[in-house]
């Protein structure tokens, strides 16, 4: 059975964003792009490379690479850094309809995170999903993502369909060198579905904090 935290309040925290400072090629002063290490993101689930969806900025709004889920309507992306990170907010595009994941839960330094244990572990923060077509903006609570060196986000279920479509992942906030070299350990990119359970007993349990 999962634990949540539920704060008193419930509302939507995402939506178009764009920066009076955006570059054409790497966008905001704070978009992490340049400092997600690439060839370590995992999708477990999902039918295709995660690496995918981590576009560039100006790709954002691009639909020819997407990741969808494999063997049902669950999904866990994992996304290392080069560094520690302070996030500040994570963009997703994903759709269209009912492809659209309901909810998202979100991790940090969980690297081992999966399908066998994801329904035992607090996620830091939860948000509900808009269906939307549009790159939506999802401000998180700082001070629990002050000292990040991965994030996992776990896709519980869509909002009708068999699958859930992500299109774009994206981070703002700010990098920094760590101060010490970490083990990185390199995991399978695609979980054998014949492996997966679903994971039962989510669905409505996620509330989205008022920021």
């Amino acid at each position: 059975m999962a634990h949540h935290n539920h704060d008193d309040h419930c509302s939507h925290e995402a939506h178009d964003h764009d920066h009076d400072h955006d570059d054409a090629d790497t966008g905001p002063n704070d978009n992490l792009y340049m400092h997600i290490d690439r060839d370590n993101v995992v999708a477990l689930n999902g039918e295709g490379d995660g690496r995918g969806v981590i576009k560039p900025w100006h790709e954002r709004a691009n639909e020819e690479k997407y990741l969808e889920s494999d063997a049902d309507d669950q999904l866990i992306l994992r996304i290392p850094f080069t560094g520690s990170v302070k996030l500040r907010s994570i963009l997703l595009k994903t759709g269209p309809g009912d492809q659209t994941p309901q909810k998202v839960a979100i991790f940090a330094n969980e690297d081992s995170l999966d399908f066998n244990d994801v329904s035992d572990k607090t996620p830091l923060q939860e948000f509900d999903i808009p269906e939307s077509r549009d790159v939506g903006e999802y401000a998180v609570k700082t001070a629990r993502f002050s000292n990040v060196s991965s994030i996992t986000l776990f896709f519980p279920a869509s909002q009708g369909a068999e699958t859930v479509r992500m299109y774009y992942v994206g981070f703002m906030g700010h990098w920094s060198e760590r101060k010490s070299n970490p083990v990185i350990t390199v995991y399978e990119a695609q979980a054998n579905p014949a492996d997966h359970q679903k994971i039962k007993g989510l669905d409505g349990s996620f509330s989205t904090p008022q920021m």
